[in-house]
């Protein structure tokens, strides 16, 4: 069983802030970063429990297509593995079936390697440079209540 942690790794938190930055449309109802109790009690050993795991809505409609995101990521040396759509790909193993109860349709799973999980670079570099993201500068006060 793997020890859940409170964050996950820097690695993580970057992907899925940078796949916003390059698809701001993109569809997040898949993301995810730690895991829910349900997915714990189902997977003890997944990834997500140490934050070096990040899931990715697949959204080709608004041009994030986890099918050409999963054949990208195998030439990262970051990735531990990858799952998508019934595949699991690892460098040790390539492309295999994927055998678990979710099979990720609906978004790629990345698995990240521990010594890399502090890195934090573009991994999208095929889609060019990581999009400057914007930050409001102000936040605006929700309306008062009529009484």
């Amino acid at each position: 069983m793997i020890t859940l942690v409170k964050k996950a790794q820097p690695a993580a938190i970057a992907v899925l802030r940078q796949a916003t930055a390059f698809k701001p449309k993109r569809i997040k109802a898949s993301d995810g970063l730690l895991p829910s109790a349900a997915h714990q009690k189902q997977n003890p050993n997944s990834d997500h429990n140490s934050g070096f795991a990040v899931d990715l809505s697949h959204d080709p409609v608004n041009g994030f297509d986890c099918a050409d995101v999963y054949e990208q990521l195998k030439h990262d040396n970051r990735v531990k593995y990858l799952i998508f759509h019934g595949k699991i790909w690892s460098l040790k193993n390539g492309d295999d079936v994927y055998t678990g109860s979710n099979q990720h349709n609906h978004h790629l799973h990345i698995s990240i390697k521990p010594e890399c999980g502090s890195d934090t670079s573009n991994w999208f570099a095929w889609m060019g440079e990581v999009p400057k993201i914007k930050v409001l500068s102000s936040i605006k006060p929700l309306p008062k209540k009529k009484p």
